[in-house]
């Protein structure tokens, strides 16, 4: 499979594009800075210049166009102010969204966040960011020409994977290491059958091929 991924320098993109390289997928990242480049080759990804927050959809098209999946993994990040949630958690999700529609691209992964919600309600950075990603994912939603998975992890640890999850429509919360959530993105986005559907990511006791076959169906 050749694997597009937006935001590929991200923490998760980049443990994402490390299995993927290692199962033999063409796997590339999409980038803002030239700088990046070089982690993203050490991942076994090709880098592609492309800023989200600049680029128009016939640009990022051009870099989705013969890709047999696309993930959205970016994100405006810790720091970031409610102008960047908007212009990144949901302006560059709809954009790739878009691009991947218009390139023919039809199996389309989404790393969201548990409570992401478009009449989440508050006025802090956070609240704006769930609002944000909520609106990205009603808009991924209503794509007809995208079998898109919408995956929302619980908290994010930098602890060491378990390959061991609790994959459900609805989890409850809970934290989940980085490390497993991108194992669980690299057996979805071979996975189609889990197409249409929207789950919640925790640390668990089931090994994630399990997991994702459960959902599945299979």
């Amino acid at each position: 499979m050749r694997i597009v991924i937006a935001g590929g320098h991200g923490q998760i993109a980049l443990r994402l594009e490390r299995l993927l390289a290692a199962r033999g997928d063409e796997v590339a990242g999409l980038i803002r800075a030239a700088g990046q480049e070089a982690e993203l080759r050490a991942a076994g990804a090709e880098p592609l210049l492309c800023d989200l927050e600049s680029a128009s959809v016939d640009e990022v098209a051009g870099h989705l166009r013969g890709a047999d999946a696309a993930v959205f993994a970016a994100g405006a990040g810790p720091g970031s102010g409610a102008d960047r949630k908007s212009s990144v958690d949901r302006g560059a999700a709809v954009l790739f969204a878009d691009a991947a529609e218009r390139a023919g691209v039809r199996r389309y992964v989404v790393v969201s966040s548990m409570g992401a919600d478009p009449a989440h309600q508050g006025d802090e950075i956070f609240d704006a960011y769930l609002r944000a990603k909520g609106e990205a994912d009603a808009y991924v939603r209503s794509r007809d020409a995208l079998d898109w998975t919408i995956l929302r992890p619980g908290m994010l640890t930098n602890d060491a994977g378990t390959g061991l999850v609790r994959l459900e429509a609805a989890t409850g919360r809970g934290p989940v290491p980085r490390d497993d959530v991108a194992a669980v993105l690299a057996e979805l986005v071979e996975t189609s059958a889990t197409a249409g559907l929207t789950l919640e990511l925790i640390s668990g006791s089931v090994p994630v091929p399990v997991a994702v076959k459960s959902v599945a169906g299979n």
